[in-house]
């Protein structure tokens, strides 16, 4: 079949098989030109590992390390005449890059919140790596999430707490900029939004592999967040998602009081560079902020996607000879070139001058387009996307 992008609101509901193969290379392609990352992680678990910083972090250790990975996602799988969710044509497309330079890479299917896929990735670790574990990334990104231990089901929410929140927002697909207003979370969205997107199931993997003694001594272990300029705070950092980062925050110290008993290892969240992702698309406010974003770094020559970011946390405070950088807050920050005063500040002056009529030349809202159709395989270069494909592709 030809598969062409259709995009409805923050998502796009097709996929390119090709082209998610050709986006997956050109990641790969970053992280070799960048030569061997030094004492790397060899063995690395991946939980959130088919899109965005997971998909990155596994392709930076993969060939910046020749890490053996297992990679943990939740993907629609192909069928005949359909095709699968992005993440599934990722997944394959890594899996066969990394066998083809010779390297492991396993993979699991299923809810990462569950015991059963916990159990899973146990037993293909303990069977199939050769050792234990010495790097785990956790970026999971998910709506809801089913209890393993009471069943309860769920569900996470943007909303500011406390007050209404009103800014400005962009249809990234349509161009129009518009007003918003989102009311506030009650205190049981703001804890279910905790109960999905905060650290409790982060310690339960790090607890289900240090009882199976598949952590190795002076394993590491992180996590992703972001913080992001005011502008977006009402709905981030002061919203229901920054009080389910900060549990992750609070999960992160935790972590590493145990890693640390456990042969001097290390657990910490690496706060990272806003980016067009299948996550970011969903938040209001932000889709708008990211194109104003990416004109300003982009003329700086600053501007970073995914695997760029990746691959300069691995190279430049994990490994390498490299040592963590933290600021006050115990965190480590890949976001700093974003949050630079030469970059935030014209970022400011061009927020309130923003409308549907200037949006493209005040921004680079085509910037952003581009991106987001690329997550899905799309406007890659060197593929036919008027040739037939078959949608039905399997590990």
């Amino acid at each position: 079949m030809i598969i062409k992008p259709k995009v409805r609101g923050f998502v796009c509901v097709t996929a390119h098989p090709t082209g998610c193969t050709a986006h997956i290379q050109q990641q790969i392609d970053h992280v070799k030109a960048k030569g061997p990352i030094k004492n790397g992680p060899k063995r690395v678990l991946v939980i959130g590992a088919s899109t965005g910083y997971g998909l990155a972090s596994r392709i930076t250790a993969a060939f910046g390390s020749g890490a053996a990975t297992l990679g943990i996602f939740f993907e629609r799988p192909s069928e005949e005449g359909r095709p699968a969710t992005p993440g599934w044509y990722n997944s394959i497309a890594f899996t066969r890059a990394a066998q083809a330079a010779g390297l492991y890479a396993g993979n699991i299917n299923g809810d990462a919140f569950s015991d059963d896929i916990k159990q899973q990735a146990i037993a293909t670790i303990a069977r199939d790596m050769g050792g234990p574990i010495d790097l785990v990334v956790y970026s999971l990104a998910s709506p809801r999430r089913t209890h393993p231990k009471t069943g309860a089901v769920h569900k996470s929410v943007l909303k500011p707490l406390g007050a209404p929140y009103t800014n400005k927002t962009v249809d990234p697909d349509k161009g129009i900029v518009s007003e918003v207003t989102i009311e506030p979370a009650n205190e049981a969205e703001a804890a279910d939004t905790v109960a999905v997107m905060g650290g409790e199931d982060w310690e339960m993997w790090i607890q289900a592999l240090a009882d199976a003694r598949l952590l190795a001594p002076g394993a590491t272990a992180v996590a992703y967040s972001y913080i992001g300029p005011v502008h977006t705070w009402p709905i981030y950092k002061d919203g229901t998602i920054g009080r389910a980062k900060v549990d992750l925050e609070r999960a992160a110290r935790a972590i590493d009081a145990k890693l640390k008993a456990h042969g001097n290892g290390r657990a910490f969240i690496s706060v990272n560079k806003a980016l067009v992702t299948q996550a970011s698309s969903a938040i209001p406010v932000v889709p708008l902020y990211i194109s104003i974003l990416y004109k300003v770094m982009k003329a700086a020559g600053t501007h970073e996607g995914c695997i760029e970011q990746m691959q300069r946390l691995f190279a430049t405070q994990l490994y390498n000879g490299s040592t963590l950088k933290f600021d006050s807050e115990g965190r480590v920050r890949v976001d700093d070139w974003e949050m630079r005063p030469e970059i935030q500040n014209p970022v400011s002056e061009i927020w309130p001058k923003v409308t549907t009529e200037n949006l493209a030349a005040l921004t680079d809202i085509a910037g952003y387009r581009t991106e987001f159709l690329k997550l899905f395989g799309f406007g890659l270069p060197g593929v036919n996307y008027d040739a037939e494909v078959e949608p039905h592709q399997e590990f």
